[in-house]
């Protein structure tokens, strides 16, 4: 099981996204040079850049699915 990700950083992570979507990617390391020194901490940064890549992935899935009918 996966380490549940606190409040903070599930909100902070979507505004991001909603401010600029394009900026993001899959990639962690893209994330994090986009983020850049904006945040407090390193911790937060890095996790904040680890869950939009997560959702940046899981959305891409998701989209790939239902275009080819799998997922309904």
């Amino acid at each position: 099981m996966g380490r549940i990700k606190p409040k903070l950083i599930k909100r902070t992570s979507r505004n991001l996204l909603e401010k600029d979507l394009e900026t993001f990617g899959k990639e962690f390391e893209h994330n994090k040079k986009a983020i850049g020194n904006s945040l407090p901490s390193k911790k937060t940064r890095n996790k904040i850049a680890g869950y939009i890549a997560r959702l940046k992935k899981n959305t891409k899935t998701l989209i790939d699915d239902t275009e080819d009918g799998t997922k309904e």
